[in-house]
C-alpha cells in the first residue's frame, strides 16, 4: 500500500544510494565445509517461550530469532521472530502450508509504502486470519497459506515491529535486497526440508519496486552460494499486485484512468481532465529529461512536483479512496480509507499479543503504526522509486523466472493502465510474443474474474471489482490466481 500522508510526493502515494554495505565475504570464495555449522532443522524442535537463534557462517553479520506463536490460525503452525543484522532488526510472521507443508512452495510477501507494515497484508488481505470488526482475528478460509507456506514481513528497519537500535534507517531497495537475500539464505540452510522448494516472492504497491530488486539479488547470491558448496535458493517467480515498477508510464496513466471511459466512466470534471491533458506532456519532457536520460537531483524533484500537482492532486482533493475509485476515502489519516484497520491496530497493541509474538520490549508504551513516514522520506530523499526496475524484471525473465503482474482493476494509485503499458513496452526476448497476445477472460468458477495475456512465463492479469488490495476485495479470485500460478498453470 502506498501512503498517503502528503500528496505533493509520489514516493508518499506508493502505500539510497547503499550505505553500510555488507562487506565481502571470503567464506564465499571457498568451499562451505558442512561440518562447522549445523542446522536446526526441524521448525518443531522451536519454543514458543523462547527464541532461538539461526545463523549461518556465509553471513556472519546475520542471524535469525525465530520462536513458535500460536495465533491467528489454530489449524497449522505459526511463528514469528526478528532477522538481526547488527543494529537493524526485521520482524516476521512465518505461517506453514494448510495443504501439505512439507511439500509446498514457499511464498514471502511485503507490502509497500515505502515504510508500509505487512501486518496490512496479513490481517487485511491473505493471511490466515483477518481482522475486519472488533471481534478480533477471523479464520480467513481464503488465506494464501492455503497451499503453500508463507512469510509475511516487516521491511526495511523501523517498520511495523521492525526496529534499528540506533535509528538508522534503510534508504534504498538495494540496500534492503541484501538483509532480506541473507535472511532467505540462513532460513532455507537451517530448515533443510525446505531446501530445493520453489520460492516466490510476491507483494504489492510499492513492491513493484522491491520484489524485482530483492529477486535480483537472490539470483545472483545464488552463484556465489554454489561456489561455496551450498545450495542455491529456488527462485520461481515474482508476483507483484498493484505495483509501481516504471513511474514513468504511470504518470499519463492518472489521467487517462480518472478521465476517460478506458476502464471506468469518468470521475473528474470536464474542467480538470483538459488541464491535465495539457499537462500530460510537458511532465513528460521534464521527467525524461531530468530523471531518466539525465537524472539531475534537483530538477528532477521539481519536474515531479508539477507531475503530482497537475495529474495526481485533481483526484486526490476529490477525497475519493486512492485505492478504489468506487469509493470515498473514509476515517482518520491512520485509518488508511477503511475504518476498520484501526481494529488491526488496538490488536497489535495488545501486550499479550506483543508478547506471544515475541514483539521487542522497545516497544512497549508504543502505539503501532501502519505506515513508518520517516522511511518514506528517506526513500524519498534518496529517490528510490525514479530507477528503471523494469529492467530488473526483464533480466529474471531471461534467466527463467516467471513474472505476474495482477492489478484490481479499480485502483487508482498504481492502477491497471498504467502497469498494461510498462508490461507492452518491455524489451525483452518474448516481448514480441507477450505484445501479439491478445487479452483474454480468465474465469473463477465459470464467472469472469478479469482479462490476462500470457508469453513465456510472463503473465499480466487484471482482477474486476477489486481495488489496491486485491485479496481483500476478491479473496476467492485472488487464492484461486496464486493457486493455479505457483502450480503452473494457465489462468
Amino acid at each position: 500500500m502506498f501512503s498517503f500522508g502528503r500528496f505533493v510526493n509520489l514516493s508518499l502515494l506508493l502505500g539510497v544510494a547503499v550505505a553500510n554495505q555488507i562487506p565481502f565475504n571470503p567464506v564465499f570464495n571457498q568451499r562451505y565445509d558442512a561440518g562447522l555449522f549445523t542446522p536446526v532443522e526441524e521448525l518443531s524442535i522451536l519454543s514458543e517461550h523462547e527464541f532461538t537463534t539461526l545463523g549461518h557462517p556465509a553471513f556472519p553479520q546475520h542471524s535469525v530469532r525465530i520462536k513458535k506463536s500460536s495465533f491467528c490460525d489454530g489449524t497449522v503452525d505459526a511463528y514469528t521472530g526478528y532477522i538481526d543484522i547488527h543494529e537493524k532488526h526485521l520482524f516476521f510472521y512465518f505461517f506453514e502450508s494448510r495443504g501439505d507443508p512439507d511439500k509446498d512452495d514457499v511464498v514471502f510477501w511485503t507490502n509497500g509504502g515505502p515504510g508500509g507494515s505487512s501486518s496490512i497484508g496479513l490481517f487485511m488481505e491473505l493471511g490466515p486470519c483477518t481482522i475486519l470488526d472488533a471481534k478480533g482475528p477471523k479464520f480467513n478460509p481464503y488465506s494464501w497459506n492455503s497451499n503453500a507456506n508463507i512469510f509475511f514481513v516487516d521491511q526495511p528497519a523501523g517498520v511495523g515491529f521492525s526496529y534499528a537500535d540506533y535509528g538508522d534507517l534503510v534508504s534504498t531497495t538495494e540496500e534492503a535486497a541484501k538483509d532480506i537475500a541473507a535472511f532467505v539464505v540462513i532460513f532455507f540452510e537451517n530448515f533443510s526440508k525446505f531446501k530445493g522448494r520453489a520460492f516466490h516472492l510476491s507483494g504489492e504497491s510499492y513492491g513493484g519496486r522491491y520484489l524485482p530488486i530483492f529477486a535480483s539479488e537472490i539470483y545472483d547470491q545464488n552463484t556465489k552460494l554454489v561456489a561455496a558448496g551450498l545450495t542455491p535458493i529456488n527462485l520461481t517467480s515474482i508476483m507483484i499486485g498493484n505495483g509501481l515498477t516504471d513511474f514513468f508510464t504511470m504518470l499519463p496513466a492518472y489521467h487517462d484512468f480518472v478521465c476517460t471511459a478506458a476502464v471506468h466512466p469518468p470521475v473528474l470534471d470536464i474542467a480538470s481532465c483538459i488541464r491535465m491533458r495539457q499537462a500530460i506532456p510537458r511532465c513528460q519532457k521534464w521527467a525524461k529529461e531530468s530523471c531518466l536520460d539525465i537524472f539531475d537531483g534537483l530538477s528532477c524533484e521539481a519536474a515531479m512536483s508539477f507531475c503530482e500537482a497537475e495529474l495526481m492532486n485533481p483526484y486526490i482533493l476529490t477525497g475519493r479512496n486512492p485505492y478504489d475509485v468506487t469509493a470515498n476515502c473514509d476515517g482518520e489519516p491512520d485509518d488508511i480509507c477503511y475504518p476498520f484497520t484501526r481494529h488491526i491496530r488496538a490488536y497489535l497493541d495488545n501486550p499479550s499479543v506483543r508478547k506471544t509474538l515475541g514483539v521487542d520490549p522497545s516497544f512497549q508504551g508504543r502505539n503501532f503504526s501502519f505506515i513508518n513516514f520517516d522511511i518514506n522520506q528517506a526513500f524519498m530523499v534518496h529517490r528510490d522509486f525514479y530507477y528503471q526496475t523494469y529492467l530488473n524484471v526483464a533480466a529474471l525473465l531471461e534467466r527463467g523466472v516467471r513474472v505476474l503482474v495482477f492489478v484490481g482493476a479499480n485502483d487508482y494509485v498504481c492502477n491497471a493502465l498504467g502497469n498494461e503499458r510498462w508490461t507492452l513496452d518491455l524489451d525483452w526476448s518474448g516481448g514480441e510474443e507477450f505484445r501479439s497476445t491478445q487479452l483474454r477472460e480468465w474465469l473463477v468458477d465459470g464467472k469472469r474474474a478479469g482479462q490476462t495475456r500470457s508469453a513465456r512465463g510472463f503473465t499480466y492479469a487484471t482482477v474486476e471489482d477489486a481495488g489496491h488490495m486485491v485479496p481483500y476485495n476478491k479473496p476467492k479470485e485472488a487464492l484461486e490466481m496464486v493457486n493455479r500460478w505457483i502450480g503452473g498453470k494457465q489462468l
